[in-house]
C-alpha cells in the first residue's frame, strides 16, 4: 500500500531520531543490575554498617544519659548525629545504586545525553492520546511484564520460606547478629533466585525493545526517495548541472582550438587538437578533444581559422583516450606526434614560401 512504512531506517533518520533521544533501551536490564548489585553491596557492607550503628547508638544512649537538661544546641546536636549515622550507613548504598544505574543505561543509550524527551509536547494533554497509550500494544506488554514478574516473586518467596517456615519462631531465641545472619542467608536467596529468572525476563524485554523500535522507524519508499533527493540532491537537477557543466567545457574547448598547431583526426570520429610551445612546456598539449559530433565541430572550427588537419586514425584514437584536455602527451606519443609536427611544420613552411 501507498505509504505504508515497509522500510528499514536509513542511518540519517536513526542519527535524527538519536539526536531527538529517541532511542532504545531495557529499563528490566537497568533494575534488575541495579538490585542485585544493591542487594550484594549491601551483603558486603552489613557489617561495617551494623558495627557503626551499634557503636554510634552507644554513644548516643551514654550521651543523653549525661545531659540534664535537654537544650536547643543538645536538640541540634543529637539531631545532627542522628543525620551523620543514617548518611554513613546509607549513602554508599545509594552511590552504588545510583552508579550502576547511570552505567547500564549509557551503556544502552552509547553514552546519550539529551534533554528532548523531557521538553513540553502539548500532545500530552490530549485526553484520546493518552487513552490509546493506555491501551496500546506496548501498555499491554509492560503490565504483562509486571503481572508476571509479581507472579515469580510471590512464587519464589513462597518456595523460600515454604521449607523454613516452622524456623522462624526460633529467631526469637537468637542474638540479633545471629537473627540478622539468617534472615539476610533468606533474602539473599530469594534475590539469587529471582535475578537469575528476572535476567532471562530483561533479556527478552531487550529484544522486545529492539524489535519495537526498529518498527517504529521505518520508513515509507517515498520517505527514503525524498531523504536521498535532500542528501545526494534531485537526479534531474544533478543531470542539468552536469549537462551545463559539459556545454561549459566544450566551449571553451571551442575556444582553444585556433590556438591549436594540428588537429589530428579519424577521420570523422575523433579528433584531438594539439599545441606546443617549447617554452611553456615540455611536450605537445591537448587543448581539444571530441568524439562524433564533437569531433566535427572541432575540425570544423579548425578549418575556420585555417589550422592545419591531418588524418591517422591509431594516433588520433589512442590520443582521445589516454589524455586528458589540457594535459601534456605521455613519452609513448613524442615519437608520432613529432613526425606530425615535422609535418606540420614544413608545410607552414612552403605556405610561407610561396
Amino acid at each position: 500500500m501507498p505509504g505504508e512504512k515497509t522500510e528499514k531506517a536509513t542511518p540519517k533518520r536513526r542519527q535524527e531520531e538519536r539526536k531527538r533521544g529517541n532511542i532504545f533501551q531495557s529499563r528490566e536490564i537497568v533494575v534488575i543490575a541495579s538490585l542485585l548489585i544493591l542487594f550484594y553491596s549491601l551483603r558486603a557492607l552489613s557489617p561495617h554498617i551494623l558495627s557503626s550503628l551499634q557503636e554510634n547508638t552507644r554513644k548516643l544512649i551514654l550521651l543523653t544519659g549525661e545531659i540534664d537538661v535537654l537544650t536547643i544546641s543538645d536538640t541540634r546536636k543529637l539531631f545532627s548525629d542522628i543525620c551523620i549515622l543514617i548518611a554513613t550507613s546509607v549513602l554508599p548504598l545509594l552511590i552504588i545504586g545510583g552508579l550502576v544505574a547511570i552505567v547500564f543505561t549509557m551503556a544502552q543509550t552509547r553514552m546519550l545525553v539529551t534533554t528532548k524527551q523531557i521538553g513540553f509536547k502539548m500532545n500530552r494533554l490530549n485526553p484520546l492520546q493518552g487513552f490509546k497509550r493506555m491501551f496500546s500494544v506496548r501498555s499491554m506488554v509492560e503490565i504483562t511484564k509486571s503481572l508476571l514478574k509479581i507472579a515469580i516473586l510471590g512464587y519464589i518467596i513462597y518456595i523460600s520460606l515454604f521449607d523454613e517456615i516452622l524456623l522462624l519462631p526460633r529467631l526469637m531465641d537468637m542474638s540479633i547478629e545471629n537473627a540478622l545472619s539468617y534472615a539476610g542467608r533468606l533474602i539473599m536467596s530469594v534475590v539469587t533466585t529471582s535475578a537469575a529468572i528476572f535476567a532471562v525476563i530483561a533479556a527478552l524485554d531487550y529484544l522486545y525493545q529492539w524489535w519495537d523500535y526498529e518498527r517504529n522507524i521505518r520508513m515509507t519508499k517515498q520517505e527514503i526517495k525524498e531523504e536521498f533527493k535532500e542528501t545526494e540532491g534531485d537526479p534531474l537537477i544533478k543531470s542539468r548541472i552536469k549537462e551545463r557543466q559539459r556545454a561549459i567545457s566544450q566551449m571553451r574547448m571551442m575556444q582553444n582550438v585556433p590556438k591549436a598547431d594540428v588537429v589530428i583526426r579519424n577521420p570523422t570520429h575523433y579528433a584531438v587538437a594539439l599545441q606546443y610551445d617549447p617554452d611553456k612546456n615540455n611536450a605537445p598539449v591537448v587543448v581539444a578533444k571530441g568524439a562524433d559530433k564533437l569531433a566535427l565541430r572541432i575540425i570544423r572550427e579548425a578549418e575556420k581559422h585555417d589550422i592545419i588537419i591531418t588524418e591517422n586514425k591509431p594516433l588520433a584514437r589512442a590520443l582521445y583516450e589516454s589524455v586528458e584536455v589540457d594535459r601534456e602527451i605521455p613519452a609513448e606519443f613524442y615519437q608520432a606526434v613529432a613526425e606530425v609536427l615535422v609535418f606540420v611544420y614544413n608545410l607552414r613552411k612552403n605556405r610561407t614560401n610561396k
